[in-house]
């Protein structure tokens, strides 16, 4: 090797030597603090709700079915043409508005003929009484005998009779023609006509022509099994007196701004399915429940005290049933099991298990082991969060900016 080649590589290595002392300089700038003495974890962060007693309202949810409070069918009366609707479908009618008119000739020709039928019957009637009368003076003066006599008298009934008829047949007729205007039986929202103008009506009517629904109030049936039911109740037996409202919740997982009254109860359980049916009633002024959604019912059954709510993500299921995490006096994570009722809104109502001024643990819950040490807070407060300023405290003064 020649002197210029020993004097390259030295150099070569000096320049490597200073670069990697270089890049140690900078990555030990870089690294974290080290950790607590003897390589000790942190306490883990915690949000945990201290627990306090209240009261909630019983209820027990089934799905549900909305109807009309009255749902009827609109039915052509009399025989003959449809000559018009008169009604927009699918609007609201009010009880009595003209829906459809049938033609009215035929019908006005059977009333003139009643009538006509009518006044010959009393003029039959006034005949037969004048020869009654006549036949009584010959009877007194032994001019006739008693069966002609009985005979004439007999003539006058049948023919009073015959005007009674006679006023019947009327009557009917002039109903009939009452019945060409085909009218609303209640207010509510009509359906589809299912004739048409031109329509021939059958003779003996009772044609089906359109349906009225009655939207306001709005009924909603549903069906609940005996055992949820009487396990509901605050003496587990079923009262319909008892009952505080009904809830409903719709489709889009919102509530009804309305609570309703539970307006029927079944008077026997169905021995097929285990179920007693049920109906509540809704004001419904503004239309919002249509007949036909299903939705789900809460039927609000009583209220218990001397309970806890707990967030419905801080209960966690296990083989022995539901457990919460607690934070105990030293700050340990403290398994905890619990009984549990039904869902209030996002909360699970805990019936037993907690007591008041206990700390359970709401999030983290996949790192917070049992026995493990952790640094709780309140909801809102993070840790390490500063305290809140006394109140008139003056303001911190703002950093001087730098030239």
């Amino acid at each position: 090797m020649t002197v210029r080649s020993a004097t390259r590589l030295a150099g070569l290595g000096l320049s490597t030597l200073s670069a990697t002392l270089l890049l140690a300089a900078c990555s030990g700038k870089e690294q974290p603090p080290a950790g607590p003495p003897g390589g000790a974890m942190p306490p883990l962060p915690v949000t945990a709700l201290e627990m306090q007693p209240t009261r909630v309202e019983t209820s027990v949810e089934a799905v549900a079915q909305t109807e009309g409070a009255r749902e009827v069918e609109v039915r052509a009366r009399v025989g003959g043409i449809l000559e018009k609707r008169v009604f927009d479908e699918g609007s609201p009618v009010k009880a009595g508005q003209a829906l459809y008119q049938i033609d009215r000739a035929p019908l006005e020709t059977a009333v003139a003929q009643a009538r006509a039928q009518l006044a010959e019957a009393r003029a039959r009637v006034e005949q037969t009484q004048r020869e009654a009368a006549r036949l009584k003076g010959l009877l007194a003066q032994q001019a006739i005998s008693q069966r002609e006599y009985d005979t004439a008298s007999s003539d006058n009934s049948v023919a009073v009779a015959t005007v009674q008829a006679a006023q019947a047949a009327l009557r009917q007729a002039e109903l009939n023609l009452s019945y060409a205007t085909v009218t609303a039986p209640v207010g509510g929202i009509s359906g589809r006509s299912v004739v048409s103008e031109g329509t021939l009506l059958s003779t003996g009517g009772g044609t089906l022509l359109t349906t009225v629904v009655q939207v306001n109030p709005m009924w909603v049936r549903f069906s609940i099994p005996e055992a949820e039911l009487s396990a509901a109740m605050p003496e587990g037996r079923f009262k319909p007196q008892a009952i505080r409202g009904v809830e409903l919740v719709l489709p889009d997982g919102s509530s009804y701004p309305v609570r309703g009254k539970l307006n029927f109860a079944a008077s026997q359980i169905d021995p097929k399915l285990g179920t007693l049916q049920l109906r509540g009633e809704f004001a419904n002024p503004e239309g919002r429940l249509l007949p036909g959604q299903f939705v789900r019912a809460r039927l609000i059954t009583g209220e218990r005290t001397g309970v806890f709510k707990v967030p419905q993500a801080a209960v966690m299921q296990t083989e022995k049933g539901p457990v919460v995490m607690t934070v105990d006096a030293d700050n340990k994570v403290a398994p905890r099991p619990v009984k549990t009722g039904q869902w209030s809104g996002p909360d699970w109502i805990i019936l037993d298990g907690l007591k008041a001024g206990d700390k359970v643990i709401v999030d983290n819950l996949m790192k917070a082991r049992p026995g493990a040490t952790v640094a709780p807070h309140a909801p809102g407060q993070g840790p390490g969060a500063p305290a809140a300023a006394k109140p008139g405290a003056a303001p911190a003064a703002a950093p001087a900016a730098k030239g």
